[in-house]
Order: structure tokens, then C-alpha cells, then sequence
């Protein structure tokens, strides 16, 4: 016996509609030449796949403009070429083998819930499945350049500090990869660490000489001070 169809959801109906009504009808010609030559991205983003942090929406992308795949916790895994499944190094390496991208942006965000899943050991895994509580995993090393969570310190705080170093870890791995390492070496290749904040809409980008997280246009508010990962909070 055939299973009965599920019905399309009508919300995403009707936003197809808006979309062809508005977008593609103003971009036509865009989507003619990228379906003609195919696409040609400079920018690789690799995000989160929380529905709040859509890079497309933040970033006010045109088609063909980024590359972007999505995880939880926006993790880059370091190079292992194993017989496993990599969703994400696979990702990777077609944007820069194929594609040659010029630029990686690691966007992290605020209220992470894997980044949270991993802060709070009283909150366990993000579900009893089989696969979350090892994916997560790839944020220890990140923990670690906190110097932990201070004994006064709020839960909240240091899933933020841990957001921020796990941008930093993820950047350390894909300089793991030999596809990287060359193209970066030589000038071609870029990576770049952001963090979207929800509530705010601020983006913050790394500063690599000096490890701090700085806001990407004007000013930020004052709780918002420039944050050094590596820096734990007062015990």
C-alpha cells in the first residue's frame, strides 16, 4: 500500500510565490547568466544552521554570490581524510579546489544552542540521537583556550566567550587542510572570523593581531566590549 503525500506546507507555497512575484522577477537576467556560466563565488561562508542566522539575509547576498554550508555550531572538523562521511571538508575543499574562492568567513552567533549544549553539562546533548553529542565534541579544544568557565561566572557569558573561541578553532582547523595552507601561503586565500549577534543585529569580526572580536560598522553598545577569548573570566 502507497503511503498517503504529504501536502506541501503553504508557507513555503506562498513565499515561492513572493519570490518569483519580487526577487527573481528583478534578478531574471542574473539567474539566465548564472544557470548559462555557472556560478563563480568569491566568499565561502560556513555558519550555523540555526533558522535565526540565514547569511544570505544578514549578508544581503545577490545569487551566486556565496558559497555557504551549514552545521551545528558553524564547526570546521581538521583535515582527516579518512573513509568517513564529511560533509562539511567536502564542502570545502570544492570551494577552494573548484571553485577557488577567495575569502572563508567561520560566522558564528549569539545563543548557540550547540555552542550552549556543550557549556552546560546539566543540559546534556541537544537530543538523545546518534549523531549531535560526537559532532559537539569538536568544541573541546575550543573550551580549552578559554581557561573554562569562571567558578562566578554566568552561563550565559561564557557560552558567548565560548562562541568566540569556537570561531577561533574552527579557522586553527582548516588550516589543516593542504588545499588551505598553499593558497593561503601564496596570498589567494583569506579566512575571516565574524559573530551575528540575535538580539542586536551587531556583527563583530576577529582581529587577528590581536585576538579580539571588534564590531564590523560603528560603534556597539558598552556591554558589548571587545572580547579575548583566551581571557577567562574572574574566578
Amino acid at each position: 500500500m502507497e503511503k498517503p503525500v504529504s501536502p506541501f506546507p503553504d508557507r513555503l507555497t506562498d513565499g515561492y510565490r513572493a519570490f518569483l512575484d519580487d526577487r527573481f522577477d528583478r534578478e531574471k537576467d542574473r539567474y539566465e547568466q548564472l544557470a548559462e556560466t555557472g556560478q563563480t563565488p568569491k566568499i565561502m561562508l560556513i555558519g550555523c544552521c540555526d533558522s535565526r542566522v540565514s547569511p544570505e539575509v544578514i549578508f544581503d547576498a545577490r545569487p551566486g554570490e556565496m558559497f555557504v554550508v551549514r552545521n551545528v555550531a558553524n564547526l570546521v572538523p581538521p583535515f582527516s581524510p579518512d573513509d568517513g562521511l564529511h560533509g562539511t571538508s567536502a564542502a570545502l575543499e570544492y570551494a577552494v579546489q573548484a571553485l577557488r574562492v577567495e575569502h572563508i568567513v567561520v560566522l558564528g552567533h549569539g545563543r548557540c544552542g550547540g555552542i550552549r549544549a556543550f557549556a552546560d553539562d546539566a543540559q546534556g546533548p541537544l537530543s538523545s540521537g546518534d549523531f549531535i553529542g560526537k559532532w559537539i565534541t569538536l568544541i573541546g579544544p575550543a573550551a580549552e583556550r578559554t581557561g573554562g568557565r569562571g567558578r562566578h561566572e554566568g552561563l550565559d557569558g561564557y557560552v558567548e566567550r565560548l562562541a568566540f573561541s569556537s570561531i577561533q578553532q574552527s579557522l586553527a582547523n582548516l588550516r589543516t587542510f593542504p588545499c588551505v595552507q598553499i593558497l593561503e601561503g601564496k596570498g589567494r586565500l583569506h579566512l575571516h572570523g565574524a559573530y551575528f549577534a540575535v538580539a542586536t543585529g551587531v556583527l563583530m569580526l576577529l582581529d587577528p593581531l590581536t585576538g579580539q572580536f571588534v564590531p564590523a560598522i560603528g560603534e556597539m553598545p558598552r556591554k558589548a566590549m571587545p572580547i579575548r577569548c583566551d581571557e577567562p573570566a574572574a574566578s
